[in-house]
């Protein structure tokens, strides 16, 4: 049953109003019982100004009655002829227009740090499609050569915690399966050179990081 649309101040104009018991109001508003008593004991919702049910056409006056008259009845909610707003269907999330030229960047971060994500969870992680994945995946991105791999989080297309979730269940989805994960295809660091052994001589250019003359 959908709730009414003040939960809270409709609670208060039917204890107010009408002779109903705490669990019909709570039953009709979506609260607990101890909850309604405690409005009606003015120390819950203390400054809330009740909300008419009738008058918003949430509610009939002869349905309060006859519950009135029927402390075990449940209030019904009336039915209204007026369109119900439609849900939001499920799809990629929201990106900013500003941090959209940031996706590919985080498509191609994960595909090579998280090579056991599928292209799903890539989708609904940056709010993009399985085409651009493939297209970045396969350097056929019209927009490749400026392409480089950044951090998802640090770019704010999605929280940390989402991420360790999708990679989490990724995980365990490969070791159910018994398939052997594959490596991240990250680049190797340069080696560093080596480390020169300061001089005996105290006053050396050397051990202030400058190079040896040719004269020493």
């Amino acid at each position: 049953m959908p709730l009414p649309l003040m939960p809270k101040a409709t609670a208060v104009w039917l204890i107010d109003n009408t002779g109903l018991s705490f669990e019909q109001v709570a039953a009709f508003c979506g609260l607990h019982p101890l909850e309604v008593q405690g409005i009606a004991d003015g120390e819950v919702a203390v400054g809330i100004q009740g909300m008419d049910p009738v008058m918003s056409g949430e509610l009939t006056r002869a349905e309060i009655e006859r519950c009135e008259a029927d402390p075990t009845a449940r209030l019904a909610t009336a039915k209204s002829d007026l369109p119900q707003p439609t849900k939001r269907t499920k799809g990629p999330r929201y990106t900013p227009v500003a941090k959209r030229q940031d996706k590919p960047d985080g498509i191609y971060w994960l595909v090579r740090h998280h090579p056991e994500l599928k292209d799903s969870q890539i989708a609904r992680l940056i709010g993009t499609t399985k085409t651009t994945i493939q297209a970045v995946r396969e350097r056929t991105h019209w927009n490749s050569p400026n392409i480089r791999p950044r951090d998802p989080v640090l770019l704010g297309l999605c929280s940390q915690i989402d991420l360790n979730a999708a990679v989490e269940k990724a995980r365990k989805a490969a070791e159910k399966a018994g398939i052997t994960l594959p490596q991240p295809d990250i680049e190797p660091e340069q080696a560093s050179a080596p480390a020169r052994e300061p001089s005996d001589n105290p006053f050396s250019l050397e051990n202030f990081g400058l190079p040896k003359s040719g004269n020493d």
